[in-house]
């Protein structure tokens, strides 16, 4: 019991010495809550009608311009050859992501499972027949270049 109070003393005397070296909390940045349902989306390519896929923008940074968003794409797409100023990763969300990168090798990315990119890096993607979401983050401003 001892050693259980000595603990607490030790915790209540040091965490105000760790709170004064704490930097400061810029009060223009805040937090971010949103529910799946109130997201908004936008086609990528309207000119596909209902089968572009479709990106919701989560939160850019308003220093860095570091950006989160989920994509939806449908089934059987083909993402084309392309690639981001910024570093890029890739989170599947829901069904499975094909991707290569300036090869012809490609890798099945199912629920749960991770990509990275470097920036300036080719790559595509494909999904299958359930379509496929995910969460991409770049730690820069969002950008698409297309290579073909």
């Amino acid at each position: 019991m001892k050693s259980i109070y000595g603990a607490l003393v030790m915790a209540a005397l040091i965490t105000p010495a760790f709170a004064q070296n704490a930097p400061a909390h810029d009060p223009s940045v805040h937090a971010v809550f949103q529910n799946f349902s109130g997201l908004t989306w936008e086609k990528t390519n309207p000119e596909l009608s209902n089968n572009s896929p479709e990106v919701a923008i989560l939160h850019v940074n308003p220093n860095t311009k570091a950006t989160e968003l989920l994509i939806r794409t449908p089934k059987d797409f083909h993402v084309p050859k392309h690639w981001h100023t910024a570093n890029e990763t890739l989170t599947v969300v829901r069904g499975t992501f094909v991707m290569a990168h300036d090869s012809d090798k490609r890798v099945e990315l199912n629920v749960g499972s991770y990509a990275y990119m470097p920036a300036k890096m080719v790559h595509e993607g494909w999904t299958k027949d359930e379509g496929a979401m995910y969460l991409v983050t770049v730690d820069g401003a969002w950008d698409i270049n297309w290579v073909e």
